[in-house]
């Protein structure tokens, strides 16, 4: 009886298991922007990042995109985030929104990701005042 059921329950786990994890980047994410761990965000950004803090937006290498995220941090110590919204769908894209708590305010962090060669890397970044 438990022979039949043993290759229907390793196919269901192959397919559950991927999809259960999709949302774990923007999780990660999230714990990375509570901690404040530019060095470990820039690891996922891609080669050339759109990021826009604030009122500064434009495209960047990801080392100066790196600097960005520091400074910003800097200026704005995180006390708290949260995954607020996570667009999951497609396998080759995510989107999630992010509510970061700092101490000089709230803001807004718009995260997008593209998967390239199995890895989602970050293809844009926006902190904005939340509204």
């Amino acid at each position: 009886m438990i022979r039949p059921l043993l290759p229907a329950l390793i196919v269901l786990t192959q397919i559950c298991f991927p999809l259960a994890l999709q949302g774990d980047i923007v999780d990660t994410l999230s714990g990375l922007f509570k901690s404040a761990n530019s060095k470990e965000i820039s690891k996922s950004f891609s080669s050339s990042v759109e990021l826009k803090v604030n009122e500064e937006e434009d495209v960047y290498p990801k080392a100066q995109a790196e600097q960005i995220i520091r400074e910003f941090f800097t200026k704005n110590p995180p006390s708290a985030s949260a995954v607020v919204h996570l667009i999951n769908t497609n396998p080759n894209y995510r989107f999630g929104v992010l509510a970061l708590n700092t101490k000089n305010g709230k803001f807004r962090v718009a995260v997008t990701l593209k998967k390239t060669s199995g890895t989602f890397f970050i293809t844009e970044l926006r902190i904005e005042p939340d509204k």
